[in-house]
Order: structure tokens, then C-alpha cells, then sequence
């Protein structure tokens, strides 16, 4: 039995520090996003298409919290697409607002999952650019 894959990234960008860590599971892949220390936030979840041939949008729900939602839902997306496994997604924001951190948090999510640590399954090689 594999044991869970557990990654931690920084970035500091604007005189502001943020953090990452990435947990990957058998059936799930957690990505908490936060800025200046670790930090529960809003939390997303979604789970991945059925086929990749379905055209249907993803499905995502905010399970906590009611800041960040846009970021936090299109996160939780973007990984359960990638990774063909249920996505969560916590982002915790205590001093920037949403719009101007999305760039700093998608800069850090990319690093987060494209990793030699995070290893990419075969059908979850895309790019994670919004």
C-alpha cells in the first residue's frame, strides 16, 4: 500500500509570502493555499468527469467558508480534472483581496502540481492556466 504524497511550496511575491501544501491520496488530491502561514480557508470540492469523452462541466461545491469562492471553486476543478480524482481545494487570504492574489495563487498551485514530487496521472496532463 502507497502511503499519501505530501508537498510543500512557498512563493513570495509583493512583499507578501504565501504557502502551499499539496496532499495526494489514492482517490483524492488536497491543495491548501494560504498566505503568510498555514491556514484552513474556504474550502471547495469537485469531483472529475465520469470519461474524458463527456463534455459536461464540472461539478463543485464550496464546503466551508464564503470568501475566495471564485478561486477556491476553479481550483478545486482544475485539480480534480488534472488528477482524475476528487479535488479540494482550501484558499486563505488574510490581508489581499481575491482578484489581486488569483495570479500569485495560480503561480503557486501550478508549482504545487506540476512537482516531480506531485507525480502527474496519465489522463491529467494539461495545462492549469486560467
Amino acid at each position: 500500500m502507497t502511503r499519501a504524497i505530501i508537498v510543500k511550496k512557498e512563493l513570495s511575491e509583493r512583499a507578501v509570502h504565501f504557502l502551499g501544501i499539496y496532499i495526494e491520496t489514492k482517490n483524492a488530491v488536497l491543495a491548501f493555499l494560504s498566505e503568510s502561514e498555514d491556514q484552513l480557508g474556504t474550502l471547495a470540492a469537485s469531483v472529475p468527469q465520469a470519461t474524458q469523452m463527456q463534455m459536461k462541466p464540472l461539478v463543485s461545491s464550496i464546503l466551508l467558508g464564503d470568501r475566495n469562492t471564485a478561486t477556491a471553486r476553479i481550483l478545486a476543478e482544475r485539480l480534480a480534472a488534472k488528477t482524475g480524482k476528487i479535488g479540494l481545494v482550501s484558499v486563505h487570504l488574510s490581508t489581499m483581496n481575491e482578484t489581486e492574489a488569483n495570479p500569485i495563487l495560480i503561480k503557486l498551485f501550478n508549482k504545487l502540481t506540476t512537482t516531480d514530487d506531485a507525480p502527474q496521472t496519465a489522463s491529467a496532463k494539461g495545462d492549469l492556466s486560467i
